[in-house]
């Protein structure tokens, strides 16, 4: 039985936790805020409640897995998932609407032909053709297995297949995901619905990889799921499983110092001075902040490495509404009102502008009882993607950014300025409060090409005995990526280095 240090209590720290505790070792949690979660967070004032991060769970097995490997508890028993039907609805710059159908895609491409005309549909059911390609390309590699020591193999290939062009007689391959738009889908209305996918992880397609090409495939085939409570339900259900599990917490416990001994992470040192020895430390935090906590050179001597060139990562800014009046009936769980100015908000999230303009938002309406205080009344959460330091910690910043998004959810939900009670914002600051994350950073998803900048540090460091874990680790950002590190982890730890990845 080894021990186990774990520094943070987010979703992917939690699932290496209860993993580890299962396989017979001693595993202690640290985490220097008050509570578990990580940016699973949770705000309530007035009877109201809103998730301050994720609002949605794609691909729910990861977190099945976790339960069935861990308890006899699935997690069907220890939370109530809810499959959000329509998945999503869109309002574009022209105003055309579509309402979308959860993981159908005969339904996908019938609401697309109704709503944007003839071939719309069949031009998406294709690309989705070709983005199960790419998933089927990258699912081992990049979400299953830990990161190859040769990754630049990744970091080259694009996964994303060529397209025969008709009039040129010869394949074309999209280099971004912009190009995917432009070159296959052939409609601003469609390209908008692509790239959504991107910015929903701050990223922007013009620079993009192709292979992201799998985030709209993943919600297609996995479907949109909802927490009934919220999102912060899920993350209560993970961390009883660790407490169960015997795992120990210890909040209020920053951690200053990765110990080492005999070359190898040998516990933590705390900020008050104390020290819990370890044989094992996990660490859930961003590279910068783990750098800084040991002076043991974590990367090779060359200076490319994952994620090296995509440092600086854009936020999400959210703003919770307090409503009165109820949820209209056939109201849509998510509403994503689309930009009127595609090429303003891109040239905005990669700080070519300084000006903020409106960008894509998206809007969160849950029929849930447990987020507001009555029938009377609903909680809403409006969210977009922001370059880093937009807000500048200026209330004046916030204020217009939070000016900016109402003004788009005003298309979503009828009435919203007459029926507003009061607004809260949650910006990347807020952020960088709650997870120590640099900026308040939203680590996407670990994507293929793109010379790496798009891949995270793998899960093992160049000092024995550390490993990271979390969104700014192997396989990246997202509710599931996160899970899935959480199991690469333990795989590590309890079977070795020569372990491959799950069955």
């Amino acid at each position: 039985m080894a021990r186990i240090a774990v520094i943070g209590a987010g979703m992917g720290a939690m699932a290496a936790a209860a993993r580890l505790a299962v396989a017979g070792h001693r595993v202690a949690v640290y985490e220097r805020t008050g509570t578990y979660g990580g940016a699973v967070g949770r705000f309530e004032r007035d009877g109201f409640a809103f998730d301050t991060g994720p609002g949605l769970l794609p691909v729910p097995a990861v977190y099945r897995d976790l339960f069935v490997k861990t308890g006899r508890e699935p997690l069907e028993e220890c939370v109530e998932l809810v499959q959000v039907d329509p998945s999503s609805r869109h309002v574009f710059a022209d105003g055309t609407e579509v309402s979308l159908p959860n993981a159908s895609r005969a339904g996908v491409v019938s609401a697309l032909d109704r709503a944007l005309g003839a071939d719309a549909g069949q031009r998406w059911g294709d690309f989705l053709v070709r983005a199960r390609e790419a998933w089927d390309r990258t699912r081992r590699p990049l979400l299953e297995e830990p990161l190859w020591s040769d990754w630049s193999v990744l970091a080259e290939r694009e996964p994303y297949p060529a397209v025969p062009h008709k009039r040129l007689l010869r394949t074309r391959r999209a280099g971004t995901l912009a190009e995917v738009g432009a070159w296959e889908l052939r409609d601003p209305r469609l390209a908008a619905l692509l790239e959504s996918h991107a910015l929903a992880f701050a990223l922007d397609p013009r620079r993009t990889p192709a292979s992201a090409a799998v985030l709209p495939y993943m919600e297609h085939a996995f479907g949109t799921w909802y927490v009934r409570g919220g999102l912060r339900e899920l993350a209560r259900a993970v961390y009883e499983r660790c407490v169960a599990r015997r795992v120990e917490f210890v909040f209020g416990a920053e951690v200053r110092t990765v110990l080492e001994k005999d070359g190898r992470a040998a516990g933590v040192e705390l900020a008050d001075g104390s020290v819990a020895e370890a044989d094992h430390v996990v660490a859930g935090v961003d590279p910068d902040v783990l750098d800084r906590m040991t002076e043991h050179q974590l990367y090779g001597d060359g200076d490319l490495r994952p994620g090296r060139l995509d440092w600086c990562q854009s936020g999400r800014f959210s703003v919770l509404l307090a409503l009165r009046g109820s949820r209209e009936p056939g109201a849509a769980h998510r509403t994503v009102v689309h930009a009127p100015d595609r090429t303003a908000e891109l040239d905005f999230l990669s700080m070519v502008t300084d000006d903020p303009v409106r960008p894509t938002v998206t809007v969160l309406r849950p029929d849930d009882p447990a987020l507001r205080p009555d029938d009377e009344h609903e909680s809403v959460v409006l969210s977009a993607a922001i370059p880093p330091g937009a807000e500048c910690g200026s209330d004046d910043a916030e204020e217009i950014l939070a000016d900016l998004l109402v003004e788009a959810a005003e298309t979503a939900v009828p009435g919203l300025r007459e029926r507003l009670l009061w607004r809260e914002w949650h910006s990347p600051e807020h952020s960088e409060d709650e997870t120590g994350s640099s900026f308040g950073g939203l680590p996407a998803p670990a994507l293929a090409a793109g010379r790496g900048r798009f891949l995270r540090p793998a899960n093992v460091t160049a000092l024995p005995g550390l490993y990271r874990v979390g969104g700014w680790s192997h396989p990246g950002g997202g509710l599931p990526h996160a899970g899935m590190s959480g199991a690469l982890v333990a795989g590590l730890i309890v079977e070795g280095p020569d372990f491959r990845g799950s069955q």
